[in-house]
This record gives structure tokens, sequence and C-alpha cells, in this order.
């Protein structure tokens, strides 16, 4: 059984791989959306394994976030050179960046952690981050983006007023209305 409770952490480092080999592949390809589907089941996988096993701990659910961001890091760096982005919006994923960074700021200050949060805001905000290359081609760009700016927007407010507001780290707090 002790075998098992590892898995969640090993999941999350196929995560941290797959993010990066991504750096290596064409956006948008087959190999791209090999390795991106792989790491997005890696995600899912993580954190219902260590529910079930109860093999949850503050370290895994700090590596989890750390990989989220490696991942969106990533995603970052393949997609901006890609779209055509408006001005606009670079501007606003800009502002996100920047609220993400003070959220993390005052939790880090506050708490001597890092405080990535696993609000229901946060995981919707995530969900949009991984369709996106699927919807931008239904939707079109500036939807798609203004769809996930919104969500990424309203989850990095909540996370920060939470993280400005808290007495204790509770990296699994669901929302602000939630004590």
């Amino acid at each position: 059984m002790s075998q098992i409770k590892r898995v969640p952490n090993i999941l999350t480092s196929v995560r941290i791989v797959c993010s990066l080999c991504l750096l290596l592949t064409e956006p948008l390809s087959f190999w791209f959306y090999a390795l991106f589907l792989l790491g997005g089941v890696s995600d899912i996988l993580d954190g219902y394994i260590a529910r079930k096993t109860k093999s949850s701990s503050p370290f895994g659910a700090a590596f989890d976030s750390v990989a989220d961001v490696v991942f969106i890091g990533v995603l970052l760096i393949l997609f901006i050179p890609v779209f055509p982005w408006p001005f606009w919006l670079l501007c606003w994923i800009g502002i996100i960046t920047v609220l993400r960074l003070l959220s993390l700021a005052a939790g880090f200050v506050k708490y001597r952690a890092l405080a990535f949060l696993h609000t229901r805001l946060n995981k919707l905000t995530g969900l949009l981050l991984f369709v996106f290359p699927f919807l931008h081609s239904l939707w079109g760009l500036n939807i798609t983006a203004l769809v996930l700016c919104t969500a990424a927007t309203v989850s990095a407010l909540e996370e920060l007023a939470i993280n400005i507001t808290s007495e204790e780290l509770r990296r699994d707090r669901k929302s602000i209305f939630q004590k």
C-alpha cells in the first residue's frame, strides 16, 4: 500500500516532464496533443488517486501547483508566438499574471509558503486552459480567450482575497465563501 501512495507524486512528475517535452514539439501538432493529453490525464489522476488512497499531503498539493505553473508557463511560451493575439488580450494576460504573483507574494509573506489554492474557480480556469487548444478552433481566438481570461481573472482575484484575509493557509479551500 505504501507504493501506491507515491503514485500521485509520480503522476505530477509526469505532468512536469510532459510540459517540458511540449517545448520540443510543434504547437498543435500530433505530438503536441499526445503530450498535452498525457499531461492533462496525469493532472486529473494525481488528485483523484491521492484522495482515494488518503495520501494527500501538503507537499503533494504544493507539488501539484508547481506542476500547474510549469504547464501554464510552457503553454504561454508556445502559444504567445503562434496566435495573432490582440494587444488588449496580451495586456489582460499580463494583468492576470500580476494578480497571480501578488497572490503568491501575499501568501508567502503571510504563511511563509507557496500559497497556491485549489479553489473551484482555479480548477475551472485549469479546465478552460486545458480545452483552449480545442475550443479556439470552434470559437476563434478572441471568444475562447475572453472566456478563459474572464475565469482566470475572477479566480486570481478570489485567490488573492483569500490569501489576504485568511488566518491560515488551506490549499484545499473551495471558495472565498467557504471558511
